[in-house]
């Protein structure tokens, strides 16, 4: 058993002593023992804030990878991961602050590592945006789930069969999605209303056309004519939705640290476990074990989204968002546990 949780967590290992060496050597420079001491546990703390709220993204990216071929699972596995912690990590920071307060690259750079709480400022300016664009990209990915007149498995029976029945009507994600986004955009402060509805709509537009783009590529695999093609869609899908995962995460990170290459360091910890879970639930066929825990994972994306949006009105702690996922998708494995327990009581 520690055989087998070794190989698949391995790299994750090595990367936690590199990243906590690091942190520790940066603190050293900045403040001797003291300053080692403070930044090795921040970027212990940001790790586990990062795995805390990232359970639901491993358990949806295993479903995905799942569907994938071979070669694009790698792919994803390898260089999806560089885009997930570099990308996502350390060049959204950035791009935020180079488009929200008008400078350079290099400026963002010298401001995060000059003025750290500047940086921190122009972050928190720009958190209505990330908010209102990853809160509704993560509704409509929850929502597709359940209105899903394929979907065969139903945890909260009576709930998701009527969810189920009604994926006939057309656009009902959208719809819904809607609702939600004129019920925030009243009691918002009027100033702020409009760049939560475009910063929305983007989100909304963006997973139609991923959503549209995959469905296109697939049909083209099914006649032959792009096989390579098939597994673009998944992949550009995959990044994006990690990408609304992490904007909490980011986000919050700055609630415990100004510093972005600190930051950098513990939530990159936390996507290397990301990926050791994914590789883990693709090849050990958990997902297929037990039947609900892609179901409290899609249910934990419902909950985060909606807290999302909570976050444009009031203050939400990152632990209360990470323990509530990590509470659903516990629940879904219990309830899968014994729903095995009964199939076998059955057969016997």
């Amino acid at each position: 058993m520690r055989a087998a949780i070794g190989r698949y967590f391995a790299w994750s290992f090595g990367v936690t002593i590199l990243g906590l060496v690091l942190a520790v050597w940066l603190g050293w420079r900045q403040g001797g023992a003291a300053g080692a001491l403070s930044f090795g546990i921040i970027a212990t703390v940001l790790a586990v804030l990062e795995i805390s709220l990232s359970f639901d993204n491993a358990i949806v990216n295993a479903n995905k990878l799942d569907t994938m071929s071979e070669v694009w699972r790698r792919r994803f596995l390898t260089w999806g991961i560089l885009i997930a912690v570099f990308g996502m990590r350390i060049v959204f920071p950035l791009a935020v602050v180079v488009v929200a307060a008008g400078v350079g690259p290099w400026e963002a750079v010298r401001l995060a590592a000059a003025e750290p709480a500047e940086y921190a400022r122009i972050m928190e300016e720009a958190h209505l945006s990330i908010t209102a664009f990853g809160g509704t990209f993560l509704m409509m990915v929850a929502l597709s789930f359940f209105i899903d007149e394929s979907k065969e498995v139903d945890w909260f029976g009576s709930l998701e069969r009527r969810l189920r029945r009604a994926a006939g009507v057309q656009g009902l994600q959208i719809g819904l999605v809607l609702v939600v986004l004129v019920s925030f955009a009243v009691v918002l402060d009027p100033v702020d209303t409009g760049t939560f509805l475009f910063s929305a709509l983007l989100g909304l537009l963006s997973f139609l056309a991923l959503d549209m783009l995959g469905n296109w590529l697939d049909a083209e695999e099914e006649v032959g004519a792009a096989a390579r093609a098939g597994g673009l869609g998944a992949f550009l899908y995959l990044e994006v939705l990690d990408a609304s995962f992490s904007f909490d995460g980011v986000i919050g990170a700055f609630a415990v640290t100004k510093n972005l290459f600190l930051i950098a360091i513990g939530l990159g910890i936390g996507a290397m476990y990301v990926r050791s879970m994914t590789i883990m639930l693709v090849e050990k066929r958990t997902l297929a074990e037990f039947r609900y825990l892609e179901h409290g994972a899609f249910y934990s994306i419902l909950v985060l989204s909606v807290l999302m949006f909570a976050q444009t009105l009031v203050h939400v702690p990152e632990a209360i968002t990470g323990l509530l996922g990590a509470a659903l998708i516990g629940v879904a494995l219990w309830s899968s546990i014994r729903h095995n327990r009964a199939q076998e009581i059955r057969e016997a």
